[in-house]
C-alpha cells in the first residue's frame, strides 16, 4: 500500500483537529485558493500543493471570528501586475500568515521562502527584503510569545504527522 501524499495527509490532520471543534474543513484540488464560510466552512487550497495548504490554513489561523464569517475573509485580491500601493497592502496583510506558514513548514521539515505572489516584482528589490525581515521578526515574536491557539494546535498536529511519516 502506498503512503498517502503529504497534501492528503494535511487534509486528514486538519479535518481531524478542526472539523468538529471549529466546523471547518480543508479541501485540496481547487484551481485557486479560497475560503468559504458555511456549515462547515471550507478552506480550499490549490491542486495538491502542500505549501498552498499550509498558507491557506495560516490565513484561517489569524482570521478573527468576523473575518471567518466572510468569503475569503473579506480580503480583496489583485492578481499579478499589482501597482506599488497594492503590493504594499499585500505585504501588510501577509506578515503574520507567512510567519505561521514558516513555522508549519519547520514542523514538517519543508523549505520555506516568502511569497510576494506577484511575478512582476523583482525578488531583489528593497521592498521584498523588508518584507522578509518583517516575516522573520514575526517568527521570532511567535517563538517568544507563542502562536495563536488554532495555529498552535495545527503545528502540534503537524509535528506528530512528521514523526509518523518518518517512522
Amino acid at each position: 500500500m502506498s503512503q498517502q501524499s503529504l497534501g492528503e495527509a494535511l487534509v486528514g490532520v486538519f479535518n481531524r483537529v478542526f472539523q468538529a471543534a471549529d466546523a471547518t474543513i480543508l479541501c485540496g484540488g481547487a484551481a485557486e485558493p479560497y475560503y468559504e464560510p458555511g456549515a462547515p466552512s471550507v478552506i480550499y487550497f490549490r491542486e495538491d500543493f502542500d505549501r498552498s495548504a499550509l498558507h491557506e490554513v495560516a490565513h484561517w489561523c489569524v482570521a478573527g471570528s468576523v473575518r471567518r464569517g466572510l468569503p475569503d475573509y473579506g480580503y480583496w485580491y489583485a492578481p499579478d501586475g499589482r501597482n506599488a500601493e497594492q503590493q504594499s497592502a499585500f505585504y501588510s496583510v501577509e506578515v503574520k500568515p507567512q510567519a505561521i506558514e514558516a513555522l508549519f513548514c519547520e514542523a514538517l521539515d519543508l523549505t520555506f521562502a516568502v511569497s510576494v505572489d506577484n511575478l512582476t516584482v523583482d525578488a531583489n528589490c528593497p521592498e521584498v527584503s523588508d518584507f522578509k525581515t518583517a516575516v522573520d521578526r514575526q517568527i521570532m515574536r511567535f517563538r517568544q510569545q507563542g502562536l495563536p491557539d488554532r495555529a498552535r494546535r495545527f503545528k502540534e498536529a503537524l509535528t506528530l504527522l512528521a514523526v509518523e511519516r518518518s517512522g
